[in-house]
C-alpha cells in the first residue's frame, strides 16, 4: 500500500527544495570575492587621494591599509557571534531596529556606488589605452573618454547582473580567476618598478599633505588655521584616502558561504585580503609618485595611474606598450569584478532585511530556474545603472560620493560590536585584541580605539566632502524611509507565514522529480548520508552528522516526509506549507553554521519509514540517520526502519547503517 501511494497514486514521486541547495566556498574564493573590490581600488585611489592631499597621498593610503586590518577584526568578531554577521544584524542586536535600518541605508549607498566607480574606472583605463595605441597604428580615431566609460560600465553591470542571477558559485569562480591573473600582473609590476627606481634613483613622497579648497569643503574658511600635520589635518587627509579599504562588509556577506571550519577559514581569508590589498594598493601609489613626473601624472594619468606608470618604466617602448595593454586588461577584469562584489554584498544585505520582514517577502521570492533572489539583485542593479548615467563617466565625482557609505557603515558596525561586549556576555570564539580586565569588568581598549578613529574621521568627512554629504544623506534618508514604511506595512499583517514579526523564514522553491536518482538530486560524492528530519526544534542529529562528515567526500541529503492519510496527500505540492518553510529554514541555519553543504528534500508518502528507506536505497546511501522520536522508543523506531529497508531492497541488496541520535543518546544497527 505504501509503495502504491508513493509511486502510483502521486505523479510527483519526490519534490526537491531547489533554493536550499547550499554551496560553500573555500577561503581562497571568499578572499577573491572581497579582493575584487578591495584590491581594485589600487587602480583609482591614488589619483583620487592625490587630488585631495597632494604628493603625500601614498603615506595616508598606507595608513588606511594598515588600519584596515583592525576594521577587519570587527567583522571577524561579529561573524563569530552570528553567521549572518553583517551590519544590520549586529547593529540591531546592539542598538535596535531603527539604527539598524539607518546603518543599512548608508551601507546600500556604499554598495550602489562600488559597482559604478569600478566599472567607470575600468572604462577610463580601456579608452586611455585605445587613444594611446590607435595613433601609433595610424588610425585617426579619438574616443570620448567619459562616453566610452559610461557605455562600458553599463555593459559590465548587465553582465554581472546575469552572473549573479545564476548564482554565487559561478560568480566566485570568476573572482578567483580574476585574482590569479591580477597576481601575475602585480608581481611583474613590482619587479619592474623596483628595477626602474634602482637605475634612476628616487625621492620619497613628502609627509605633509597639501589641501585644495575642494578637499577642505565647508572647512575652507579654516584653511589658515589647519596645520597639515596637526591632528585635524591628518584626520582630513586620512578621510580622503579611506576609499582604499572599501569592501570590508562583503567579507561578512560571504561568511555564510565559507566552508568548514568557518571561523578559521574566515581568519585565513582576512589575512590574505589584508596582505594582498595592502601590498598592491600601497606600492602602486608609492611607485606612481616616485616614477611618473608630477606634471604628467596630474594632468594625464590621474584617472588611469597604472597605465601612466607602465609608460615611465625603463625599457623599450614596444615592450612597455605591451605591458600597458596587459595592465589595462587586468584592470578591466578586476574593476569589472568589483561590480560583481557589490551586487553580491547588496543582495546579501537586502535578503537579510527581507528575512526580518523589513522588506516584503515578494523581494525574496526565488528565481524559478536558478533559485536566486533575483528581485533584490534587480533593485541593486537598477540603482547602479542610474548612478552610472548620472555621473557621466566622472571617476572623481563618484569617489567623493562613495566615501559617505564606506565610513558610516564602519562607524555603526564598530559601535554595535562595542555595545555588544557589555550587552551580550555570551562567550566569543574570537575577540578584537587589547582587552583589559579590572575588578571583573572588561575594558575593550582595541574596540574603543577603532571606534574613535572611525567616528572622528566620519565627522570630519561630513564637512570636507560636500558631494558625499549631500548625496549620501539624501540616498540614506530615501532608503531609510522605504525600509520604515515597508516594515510597518509588513507588521500589520496578522500572520507572517507561521512566524512572528521578529522571526524570519528562508523562501524555497519546489521542483518535481518523477524518478529519484543521485545525479538528479545533485549527489556527486562517493559517500552519501540521508538524514531524516521532522521537528525544527530537534535537529541535533543533523548538526552531529554535518560536524563529523567530510564535505569533500560525503553528500548529506536532508529529507522530510509530507505524510498522507490513507492514499491521499493533504495540501498542495506546488507550494511549501508554512511548516515546511519553518523546518527548512532551521535546516539551512544549521548547515550554514557548520559550513557543510546539504541537499534538502521533501518526499510525499503515507509511510515516513518507507519514505526514508526508499530515499536511502534510490540514492545509494551508506547510512541513514534519524532523531529520536518523542512518541516511541528507539528500539521500535529501529525495527520499523529495518522492516522498511527490507521491503525496498532486493534480497541480495547492500546493507545500510542506521543510527538514531538525540542529545547524547545513541543507537545503531546494520540492516
Amino acid at each position: 500500500m505504501a509503495e502504491a501511494a508513493v509511486n502510483k497514486k502521486t505523479a510527483r514521486n519526490v519534490v526537491i527544495v531547489t533554493t536550499a541547495m547550499l554551496t560553500f566556498i573555500s577561503f581562497w574564493r571568499a578572499s577573491a570575492i572581497v579582493l575584487c573590490d578591495l584590491a581594485s581600488t589600487a587602480y583609482y585611489i591614488g589619483g583620487i587621494s592625490e587630488q585631495a592631499v597632494g604628493r603625500a597621498a601614498p603615506w595616508f593610503i598606507l595608513a588606511v591599509m594598515l588600519f584596515s586590518y583592525t576594521v577587519r577584526a570587527l567583522y571577524i568578531e561579529s561573524c563569530s557571534m552570528f553567521v549572518r554577521g553583517g551590519v544590520y544584524r549586529v547593529v540591531k542586536e546592539a542598538m535596535g531596529g531603527t539604527l539598524a535600518k539607518l546603518s543599512v541605508s548608508a551601507l546600500m549607498f556604499d554598495y550602489v556606488l562600488t559597482g559604478p566607480i569600478s566599472a567607470v574606472s575600468a572604462g577610463q583605463y580601456l579608452v586611455g589605452l585605445f587613444n594611446t595605441v590607435l595613433p601609433r597604428l595610424h588610425v585617426q580615431w579619438h574616443l570620448s573618454p567619459n562616453l566610452f566609460a559610461v557605455l562600458f560600465a553599463l555593459a559590465v553591470t548587465i553582465y554581472f547582473w546575469w552572473e549573479n542571477i545564476k548564482g554565487i558559485e559561478e560568480s566566485s569562480d570568476k573572482a578567483m580567476k580574476i585574482m590569479q591573473v591580477t597576481t601575475v600582473m602585480a608581481i611583474i609590476s613590482m619587479i619592474w618598478c623596483g628595477l626602474t627606481l634602482y637605475k634612476r634613483g628616487f625621492t620619497w613622497p613628502t609627509f605633509s599633505p597639501t589641501f585644495t579648497p575642494e578637499s577642505l569643503g565647508w572647512l575652507r574658511s579654516w584653511e589658515g588655521k589647519i596645520r597639515p600635520l596637526g591632528l585635524l589635518g591628518i584626520t582630513i587627509a586620512f578621510g580622503h584616502s579611506l576609499l582604499a579599504m572599501s569592501g570590508e562588509e562583503s567579507l561578512a556577506q560571504v561568511y555564510r558561504e565559507i566552508e568548514a571550519p568557518k571561523l578559521k577559514n574566515l581568519e585565513r581569508a582576512g589575512f590574505v585580503i589584508f596582505l594582498y590589498s595592502m601590498l598592491l594598493t600601497t606600492l602602486v601609489s608609492f611607485f606612481a609618485v616616485m616614477i611618473i613626473p608630477d606634471a604628467v601624472r596630474i594632468s594625464q594619468y590621474s584617472d588611469n595611474l597604472l597605465s601612466g606608470l607602465t609608460m615611465y618604466l625603463v625599457g623599450p617602448t614596444p615592450l612597455k606598450l605591451a605591458f600597458q595593454a596587459f595592465v589595462v586588461w587586468v584592470g578591466f577584469m578586476i574593476l569589472s569584478g568589483a561590480v560583481n562584489t557589490s551586487i553580491v554584498g547588496a543582495n546579501g544585505v537586502l535578503n537579510r532585511m527581507g528575512e526580518d520582514h523589513v522588506l516584503p517577502d515578494w523581494f525574496r521570492a526565488p528565481h524559478s530556474r536558478f533559485g536566486t533572489t533575483h528581485r533584490t539583485i534587480n533593485l541593486t542593479v537598477i540603482c547602479q545603472i542610474v548612478t552610472i548615467l548620472l555621473c557621466r563617466g566622472d571617476v572623481f565625482l563618484l569617489g567623493e560620493a562613495y566615501a559617505f557609505g564606506v565610513i558610516w557603515s564602519f562607524v555603526f558596525k564598530a559601535l554595535a560590536v562595542l555595545v555588544l561586549r557589555y550587552k551580550d556576555k555570551t562567550p566569543r570564539e574570537w575577540k578584537v585584541p587589547l582587552n583589559v580586565t579590572l575588578g571583573g569588568v572588561e575594558f575593550p581598549l582595541g574596540l574603543a580605539g577603532i571606534f574613535l578613529v572611525l567616528f572622528a574621521t566620519a565627522c570630519v568627512n561630513l564637512f570636507t566632502k560636500k558631494v558625499a554629504t549631500v548625496s549620501g544623506v539624501i540616498f540614506t534618508l530615501v532608503f531609510f524611509i522605504i525600509f520604515e514604511v515597508s516594515e510597518r506595512i509588513n507588521h500589520r499583517k496578522a500572520f507572517q507565514r507561521g512566524l512572528s514579526a521578529d522571526g524570519h523564514i528562508d523562501r524555497v522553491n519546489l521542483s518535481e522529480m518523477d524518478l529519484l536518482t543521485p545525479q538528479g538530486c545533485g549527489c556527486s560524492k562517493p559517500h552519501r548520508v540521508v538524514v531524516a528530519v521532522r521537528d525544527p526544534g530537534n535537529l541535533s542529529h543533523l548538526k552531529h552528522v554535518l560536524e563529523e562528515t567530510d564535505p569533500a567526500t560525503t553528500d548529506v541529503v536532508v529529507m522530510t516526509s509530507k505524510v498522507a492519510k490513507g492514499l491521499h496527500l493533504e495540501g498542495s505540492l506546488n507550494e511549501p506549507s508554512p511548516d515546511d518553510e519553518v523546518l527548512f529554514t532551521q535546516v539551512i541555519s544549521v548547515a550554514e553554521k557548520v559550513g557543510h553543504t546539504v541537499i534538502p528534500m521533501l518526499v510525499p508518502s503515507n509511510d515516513p519509514f518507507y519514505a526514508m528507506a526508499r530515499v536511502a536505497y534510490d540514492l545509494g546511501a551508506q547510512e541513514l540517520v534519524v532523531g529520536k522520536s518523542g512518541k516511541v522508543i528507539a528500539e521500535i523506531q529501529m525495527e520499523r526502519i529495518a522492516v522498511a529497508w527490507g521491503a525496498v531492497r532486493p534480497a541480495e541488496g547492500r546493507p545500510l547503517r542506521i543510527r538514531i541520535l538525540n542529545s547524547g543518546e545513541y543507537k545503531e544497527d546494520i540492516a
